[in-house]
């Protein structure tokens, strides 16, 4: 019983965390794309909030979940289906933290342009470019993880 609530809350997890992930990504970029500083500084508010609230929870639990539940099935972490997951989940992780900032600094950046009723500053299309360029990698790790964890191929 302990493993089947373990893996239900894995995979709950996983679902906000890549739902979360997905959702608030479309709506910054939706955002972006109105070049409206107070539409994209009220968005990013929300982002931002997002992120803390499920995106950083879900990141935390996920590994902790998934070595736990290889603890019960007595699963060896050098599994090569299981390493590559913690592989991927790395390298989304590593993309993950600096978007956080970057979404952090596109908030701050949108409002104070908002405020002043300036367009969005050069500034905010460089951490744009630079959140874009993250997004790709990390979405195809999370895509990958997503195929290991469910298919657990034999590789």
């Amino acid at each position: 019983m302990d493993y089947l609530i373990a893996k239900w809350l894995h995979v709950l997890s996983a679902t906000l965390l890549f739902g979360a992930g997905i959702g608030s990504a479309f709506y910054l970029l939706l955002a972006t794309m109105t070049r409206d500083a107070r539409v994209v500084a009220a968005v990013a508010g929300f982002v931002v909030i997002a992120d803390w609230l499920f995106t950083a929870t879900t990141m935390v639990f996920q590994p902790l979940s998934g070595i736990y539940m290889a603890h019960l099935v007595k699963l060896p972490l050098t599994t090569p289906w299981l390493l590559w997951s913690f592989v991927l989940y790395f390298v989304g992780l590593i993309c993950w933290l600096p978007v956080v900032w970057l979404q952090m600094r596109m908030r701050d950046l949108a409002r104070a342009a908002a405020a002043s009723g300036a367009p969005l500053p050069p500034r905010y299309w460089r951490c744009f470019t630079a959140w874009v360029a993250l997004g790709f990698p990390a979405l195809t790790a999370f895509v990958a993880l997503f195929y290991l964890m469910t298919v657990k191929p034999a590789l």
